[in-house]
Order: C-alpha cells, then sequence, then structure tokens
C-alpha cells in the first residue's frame, strides 16, 4: 500500500515540532494549543500509518488490537478537529468563564464521539492486487459525523465572532478546514487516495508560517520580544485573574554632542542579555525607546527593579559615550488596571504628570496615581462624547458696569456633563483638554455657540454690549485662530464689536509671537481683547504694556487678597493706578458680597463680576435674568 504521503507528512510535522520546541516562546494560550494541535497531527498521521500497516498484517495480529489500533485513527481524526476548536476559542475567548464552559460542553460532546467509535464495528477491505486497502462501518461514519460538526462549530464560531478573532489567524484556519474538508471529500469518493493526514499537515505548516512562528515575536536586534507579543502577551494576562507586576524603562536620547550610533546599539543590546537573565521574567521592545519587564511575582519585580537601578547606576554610567538616560516606572500590580490600552495610557500620564521622573531613574506607580489616570480618562472620554453628541453648553455670568449701573457684558463658560447629567467643574476638564488637544475644537464649539446665542437673540437689546470669551493657552499657540474665528463670525453675520477675547498671562509666555499675529489679524477685523486672571501667572504690569489689550481682569484670588493681606492692597492700589493711568478698563472677578462691591466701586474699578449678582447662568435662565434687570431699570 502508498504511504509515501503519510510519511511526508509525518517527517514534515516532526521538523516543524523540532524547530519549535527549540524557539523561544512567550507562552501565550494559542501557542499551547498549537502545540497540542501539532503533536495531534502527528499522532493522527502516525496511526494512519500504523492501521495501514496492522491492516495488511492482520492475520498475524490479534483481531482485539487490529480493531483498536484502527479505531484509534479515526478517533485522532476527531481528536485534530477538537484541538482546531480549541485552538480558535483561545484566541476568540481567552480564559473567560464562558470559554470554560464552552469547552467543558464540546468537550462532552467529543468524549461521547470517541466512546461511540469505539464501540461500534469498523470493517476493512484489503485487496492487494488492486492496491486497495480502506476502514468503512458504522464507527468510520461517528467519525465523519463528529469531525464535521466541529469543523463546522469552528467555522460558525470565527465567522460570528469575526470582530474577536485575529484576522490572520482566521484566514489560515479558514485555509487549514478548506485543505482538511477537501481532502476526506476525496477520500470519500475515492478510498484508494488517502490524503487526509497530509492535508492535515500541511495546515499545520501553514498555521505555523502565519501566526505561530514565535521568530516572529521577537525583535531581532535585542532578541527581546516585540511590540505585537506584548499586545498578545498582556490581552491574555488581563483576561486572566492573576496580578503581576510591570517595569517600564524607557531609554531617552540625550541632546549631548558625540552620540555614537553603534555605541548606543550595543548598550541596548548588553542591557537586554541583562534583563533576559531574569527568571520567568518576560521582557519586551515596546517601541525603539521603551523595554517592558512583566513577572508574575510581585517580590522578584520589587527585587529585580533595585538591581536593573543598580545596574544603571553602576556600569551603565561607566559605559563610554553613552547618552540614553535611563528612565524606569515600575507598577507593582499592574493587575489594577483593566486591559493593556490602560496600561500605555498609564505609563504616559504618569510621565506627563510626575515631575519627579525628570530627575529620577525609578519612580513607583502608586494607587492614586491609577485612580486619578482613570479620572482623566473619563472626563477626556466624557469632553469627547459632548462634541461629539452636541452636549456642549455655554453659561453666561453677567458682568455689572459701576458707572452705568447696569449690565453691559457677560463671560461665556464652558460646561459638560457627565453620564449622570452633573456639570463637570471646568477646573477638572479644561485642563485636560489643553493636554489632550481637544480644547482647539472645543473652543471653536463654544465660539460657534456664542456666535449663535448673540445673533439669535439680539442681546443689544437688554444692554448687553459684547460677549467675553475665554482663550486658552493651547488656542493662543494656534496659528489658525484669527482664520477660523473669523469664519466662524462671517457665518452668523455677527457685529465683531460683540466679541470680547480674554487671554491669560501664561499665553502670552508661551505663544507670545503666534498670539500677536492672531491679535493683530482679530483686531484688524474689530474684535476686542481683555487680559484675564490678571496677578496669576509670571507677569508683570509689562505683559499690559506688550499686549494690546482693553480691559484687565483682575481674579478673584487677587480680589480676595486685597480685603485679606494688608500687603496685597498695597500691591492691587498700584496696579491699579497704572492701568487707569494707561486709559484702560478693570473687571474685578469673585465680587461675593455688598462690602466688596461697594469697596471695588469706590476704588474706580469699572466692571463687577461675582456670585454677589450672579452665578453662571444657562442661555435661557440668563435671558431671564437680563429681561428682569431691564424691567427694574
Amino acid at each position: 500500500m502508498n504511504i509515501q504521503a503519510q510519511c511526508c507528512g509525518i517527517v514534515l510535522l516532526l521538523v516543524l515540532l523540532y524547530f519549535y520546541i527549540r524557539q523561544r516562546k512567550v507562552h501565550l494560550n494559542t501557542e499551547k494549543a498549537f502545540m497540542l494541535t501539532l503533536c495531534v497531527s502527528l499522532l493522527c498521521l502516525s496511526l494512519d500509518v500504523l492501521s495501514i500497516v496492522v491492516i495488511t498484517h492482520m492475520k498475524y495480529l490479534p483481531r482485539f488490537l487490529t480493531e483498536v489500533i484502527c479505531k484509534s485513527y479515526p478517533a485522532s481524526i476527531l481528536g485534530v478537529a477538537v484541538c482546531g476548536f480549541r485552538y480558535v476559542c483561545e484566541d476568540i475567548f481567552l480564559t473567560s468563564k464562558r470559554y470554560r464552559i464552552v469547552l467543558q460542553v464540546y468537550t462532552a460532546i467529543a468524549i461521547i464521539g470517541f466512546v461511540i467509535i469505539y464501540a461500534l464495528p469498523i470493517y476493512y477491505r484489503y485487496e492487494p492486487a488492486e492496491n486497495l486497502l480502506y476502514t468503512y462501518g458504522p464507527s468510520i461514519i461517528t467519525t465523519y459525523v463528529f469531525t464535521l460538526a466541529f469543523l463546522a462549530s469552528i467555522l460558525i464560531i470565527m465567522f460570528l465572532r469575526k470582530d474577536q478573532i485575529n484576522p490572520s489567524r482566521r484566514e489560515a484556519v479558514q485555509i487549514w478546514m478548506t485543505l482538511w474538508i477537501g481532502a476526506a471529500v476525496i477520500q470519500f469518493l475515492n478510498n484508494n487516495l488517502l490524503l487526509v493526514g497530509y492535508a492535515g499537515s500541511v495546515g499545520i505548516v501553514v498555521l505555523y508560517l502565519k501566526l505561530e512562528n514565535p521568530e516572529t515575536n521577537l525583535e531581532r536586534k535585542t532578541g527581546l520580544f516585540n511590540q505585537n507579543a506584548l499586545g498578545l502577551y498582556l490581552r491574555q494576562l488581563y483576561a486572566g485573574e492573576n496580578s503581576f507586576s510591570v517595569l517600564s524603562i524607557l531609554l531617552e536620547q540625550s541632546m549631548e554632542q558625540g552620540m555614537d550610533s553603534d555605541v548606543e546599539d550595543k548598550s541596548v543590546l548588553k542591557l537586554s542579555r541583562f534583563l533576559l537573565q531574569i527568571p520567568d521574567g518576560k521582557v519586551f521592545k515596546s517601541s525603539e525607546e521603551e523595554i517592558i519587564l512583566i513577572l508574575d511575582d510581585r517580590g522578584r519585580a520589587e527585587e529585580w527593579a533595585g538591581r536593573i537601578q543598580g545596574y544603571f547606576e553602576n556600569e551603565w554610567k561607566n559605559m563610554k559615550n553613552v547618552h540614553l538616560r535611563p528612565r524606569m516606572l515600575f507598577i507593582p500590580n499592574a493587575r489594577q488596571l483593566n486591559k493593556g490600552e490602560d496600561l500605555f495610557y498609564l505609563l504616559r500620564y504618569v510621565r506627563e504628570q510626575n515631575h519627579e521622573y525628570s530627575e529620577n531613574v525609578l519612580i513607583t506607580v502608586n494607587d492614586g496615581m491609577i485612580i486619578k489616570m482613570y479620572q482623566e480618562k473619563t472626563i477626556r472620554r466624557q469632553i469627547l462624547n459632548a462634541m461629539e453628541n452636541d452636549k456642549v453648553e455655554v453659561f453666561y455670568q453677567p458682568i455689572y458696569s459701576t458707572k452705568e449701573q447696569h449690565f453691559t457684558s457677560a463671560e461665556a463658560l464652558v460646561r459638560i456633563r457627565d453620564d449622570k447629567g452633573n456639570i463637570i467643574p471646568p477646573g477638572m476638564f479644561i485642563d485636560i483638554a489643553e493636554k489632550s488637544g481637544m480644547i482647539l475644537r472645543l473652543g471653536e464649539i463654544v465660539f460657534e455657540k456664542v456666535c449663535r446665542f448673540i445673533k439669535e437673540n439680539q442681546i443689544e437689546q437688554y444692554g448687553i454690549r459684547y460677549i467675553e470669551v475665554n482663550l486658552s493657552v493651547v488656542q493662543c499657540a494656534d496659528e489658525q485662530l484669527a482664520e477660523n474665528y473669523i469664519r466662524i463670525m462671517r457665518k452668523h453675520n455677527l457685529n465683531p464689536d460683540m466679541i470680547n477675547l480674554e487671554i491669560t498671562e501664561s499665553a502670552s509666555l508661551n505663544a507670545k509671537k503666534i498670539l500677536l499675529d492672531n491679535m493683530k489679524c482679530l483686531m484688524n477685523y474689530g474684535v476686542k481683547f481683555s487680559l484675564d486672571d490678571f496677578g496669576t501667572g509670571q507677569s508683570n504690569l509689562n505683559y499690559i504694556v506688550d499686549m494690546p489689550v482693553s480691559i484687565v481682569k483682575f481674579d478673584r484670588d487677587m480680589t480676595n487678597a486685597y480685603f485679606e493681606n494688608g500687603k496685597a492692597r498695597y500691591v492691587m492700589d498700584a496696579a491699579m493706578h497704572m492701568i487707569h493711568g494707561m486709559k484702560l478698563q478693570i473687571v474685578s472677578e469673585g465680587i461675593e458680597t455688598e462690602h466688596q462691591y461697594e469697596t471695588m466701586e469706590k476704588l474706580g474699578i469699572s466692571y463687577i463680576q461675582g456670585y454677589y449678582f450672579s452665578k453662571p447662568l444657562p442661555e435661557n435662565e440668563f435671558l431671564a435674568f437680563l429681561e428682569k434687570q431691564q424691567e427694574r431699570n
């Protein structure tokens, strides 16, 4: 009987098994499932050859032995199908409770199939003259039924869960299944062609080449696991329940002269070899500058974090011409995070927030940092949701003219709400919007809403001459600011006299040239400017000289200091005298009592803003407030 195909398949799988065992692996669940599938496929081919041998020599062997071996071959075919099912499920369900239930159900079905295969009779046909040999009967039919049921289950699950399975894995498994089913159909129609086992071995090779070659998970230069392997491993870890520790090593490029790329590469390679010595540790090159170490045991992770810090403080510093500065972040219990994406978010967050990070080699991430990170992430999501679903609100706080004795302007203040409808304090989300860059879009949304509000409600009829709109530091550094705001005003056919843009002292520090260009363009169009929060930044009166503003706003803290601190009173008196001397108007914010109001009025403060008159109001309430004030007058 011709068994060359089966023997070729066995040799192919043995070579594959040899290389697979020797290669370093991440120890993913899919790797274990592939290894099991590979071994069962090898067993299947071996039993195929063995069954042919025992059938050709069955007259010399006990009938019981022949029957057991011949039934073991179809049983192994079902075993390969079961392994394939598990391999696919490992990628889709990971280690979830649902996966365990699914696996238990299908394992029970497979056991029933094995029992029936061995219980039912099997028949053989062997005709040497015609070179014809095959098995048939109820046992073989049962094999086909159960195997096809498992193959169908694989295809159905991959179709229903196509968004959860790796696309490359889905494609490779489909090729494997196609080869296997095609060979089974050919063998069923022509019993003289025994192709099922060989086709299965070719399918296993396809899986290896497309997905399971451990070399694809290695970074060639350092020998560390690569970013793809890190993503797969973190996905598996976060699907489980065990805790683990993470150490991030960032090798920052220094700006020093004389940097030698070859020296840098050698130093990184030496560090990689040192890290690869860590027992049970998984070391990944997550980016060109970052290495991630993952350990299951927190105590050993803390020990190695200290040893690696010692390596940088001693051996690393003694290397010549190495200008890579190591910065380490240690997360003792990374299981506190929900998923891998949150881990990388946390690393970026801590580097941005922790000022000690630029000075210390090792920073340990504590629970407070994780809590704040999630709070910031939640607020980012809420800002994005508000912008995408037109849920950004603008409140207006009226500003009172002490000379005219009525409200002549108002400040527009952005508001967004959380998932429960509660207003998020601006102090919590403005800074986050600035850091994320969302403030540019958010600022345009607010400005457009203000322009629409002014135009649709004709607020001039209530004595309001202009609305003050805040510009953030990031907006002031935007070269397109003037162009975009003029476009919005033209869109609503709005008189630019109705707009006063508030800049901050820090804005004038960080982007002075761009800011001045924007101010010049907007002022030529007819917009006016005021300097907001005077006295809180690093500035002094020189900024009023440099900035072409018409109004200066004393913030709430400076106003309160006037009443609580004798020295502050002298500073504020001098500032007011100089500002008035420059023919600029002053707005005093944070006025809450009648005494404060009367004092500011006597000092010659032009405008008063604060809870003494009104808190910031939604559009409808603000209009109602103006109508009520108009009736009083």
